[in-house]
């Protein structure tokens, strides 16, 4: 224990791009990091989609320490403005920062993290707590014995949510019969056009999800089955937010994000894919013409797709909150989030762009020493994007090394989204700006509105609530781009608190 703690030794659980940031950060603060990596190799997540291109350049994706610790020895940073693939940041950044002479150390591959707690103290205990080092308990396959405990003065935890993907089901529960057809369900991104191939050309493939990875599946398989004849594509989502989804087209910060929006809108209107849109699935079963998805509309009325053949849910992940549950932690009910980070990325108010800087005081929990950071630090909330990481990691290691000046100054430059919600008028084009939208769209479902016209200057991104909350509220409530006071102000009402959060 006492080798283990020289230094104040800092455990970092999982080796993906926040992990091995925070690794370098702490590096260059004098501190002696331990990166537990369940993969046999970093960066296994990224490994499983590395056939993905990333929206975002490389100038939002290399953490600055660790760039200056890569560059010191030689290393080049790629085109800025360059966007690679999920495979490009592992072996063109991660890879190489792994590898680094002070880095390569640090690792513990094959180490799967069970748990974490305090040496002598259950979670009830206090007196002398916040002195006692953090346990960690780590699974090694073909080890003897299986089990390992590791020691640390500190605990960053970047482990992320992508191991832990949301089910079908539209309540949060997996749907019955999930666990049942499990063989022709992927969860996440596969490979439709490379590795899985087979899997999915000529057959009838339904995607779920109303996110980006939603969105890029679908376009897979509509290259696929351009070249496959017979492939279906069907896509569910719960809601009738296809705004979320296209993005903020020509306004997009991110060119890439708001090109692969302009291309799903284009694929939606040309009625490439059939959209089913209020759809909560609620069952899957097995039927003489291939699975049965059952589910019902906003409505509550019964509805449900045939002959489906295969299923991609990318319906996003969510925390694994059995590894702190001998620590006090003080969690957002719903986002499972740090209590205080919540209000400032709620997705039902942010996107990523709109995320206000946040550092260790948001990340803090009454658990001294010991934070969430990365994207499992945004519980549920699926707007978490790299530069924010590295913004959290910056700050938290600043302050473990008592440099509240530092750790304090907390800064985030990001690319504005065009997209300022994820409540919206679905025909709009952007943030309450009135837009055609496309016959196929229109066609699933009746468009909502979105009142109050463009943001106050000065007020965040949080764009006007919805018709329904006005009048919830009492309120008039108004049409699509009609300026309303009830609206306008109930919005400034919600950027207030978020604000003074």
């Amino acid at each position: 224990m006492k080798e283990e703690l020289t230094g104040r030794s800092v455990a970092i659980i999982g080796a993906g791009p926040i992990g091995l940031a925070a690794a370098a950060h702490l590096i260059g603060r004098g501190f002696a990091p331990i990166v537990y990596e369940a993969g046999t190799t970093v960066a296994t997540s990224y490994e499983s989609f590395r056939h993905v291109q990333l929206f975002s350049p490389w100038r939002y994706n290399v953490d600055p320490a660790a760039r200056r610790l890569l560059e010191a020895s030689g290393w080049s940073m790629p085109p800025e403005d360059e966007l690679p693939t999920a495979g490009a940041m592992i072996d063109d950044y991660l890879a190489p920062l792994a590898a680094h002479g002070a880095v390569a150390p640090t690792l513990r591959l094959a180490h799967r993290v069970t748990g974490i707690a305090r040496e002598g103290f259950d979670k009830m205990k206090s007196k002398g707590r916040e002195d006692a080092p953090f346990v960690i308990r780590c699974r090694k396959p073909g080890s003897d014995p299986g089990f390992s405990e590791h020691r640390a003065w500190a605990v960053l935890d970047a482990s992320g949510t992508w191991t832990r993907p949301n089910p079908l089901g539209a309540n949060g529960l997996p749907a019955i019969g999930e666990y049942e057809v499990a063989a022709h369900i992927s969860y996440g991104m596969p490979d439709v056009l490379g590795r899985f191939r087979e899997r999915y050309a000529g057959k009838r493939v339904l995607v779920a999800g109303a996110g980006h990875s939603a969105a890029g599946s679908l376009l897979a398989l509509a290259k696929l089955a351009g070249l496959a004849p017979g492939t279906e594509i069907v896509w569910t989502i719960r809601g009738r937010n296809f705004v979320r989804i296209f993005g903020g087209g020509e306004n997009d910060g991110l060119a890439a994000r708001g090109a692969l929006g302009r291309r799903l809108r284009a694929l939606a209107d040309g009625g490439r894919l059939h959209i089913e849109a209020d759809f909560l699935t609620t069952a899957i079963h097995r039927s003489a013409k291939g699975l049965m998805v059952e589910g019902r509309g906003g409505d509550g009325a019964s509805r449900s797709i045939e002959r489906i053949d295969e299923i991609i849910v990318a319906t996003g992940g969510r925390p694994d909150l059995s590894l702190a549950s001998e620590l006090r932690v003080k969690l957002d009910p719903w986002i499972e989030s740090a209590e205080k980070l919540a209000p400032l990325i709620d997705p039902n108010v942010h996107s990523c762009g709109t995320v206000r800087p946040h550092g260790h005081k948001e990340l803090a929990h009454p658990e001294t020493r010991f934070y969430v950071v990365g994207a499992k630090s945004y519980g549920r909330a699926p707007n978490f994007l790299l530069a924010t990481g590295h913004e959290q990691v910056r700050s938290v290691v600043a302050a473990l090394a008592g440099d509240m000046v530092a750790a304090n100054d907390v800064r985030l430059e990001l690319p504005k989204t065009g997209v300022c919600s994820t409540q919206f008028d679905e025909a709009s084009s952007g943030c309450c700006t009135p837009g055609e939208a496309p016959p196929a769209i229109a066609a699933a479902k009746e468009k909502t509105s979105c009142c109050g016209g463009p943001p106050k200057a000065g007020r965040l991104d949080a764009c006007r609530v919805k018709d329904e909350e006005v009048k919830d509220a009492g309120g008039a409530g108004c049409g699509p781009g009609e300026i309303a006071s009830a609206c306008t102000d109930s919005c400034d009402r919600v950027a207030e608190a978020i604000v003074n959060a």
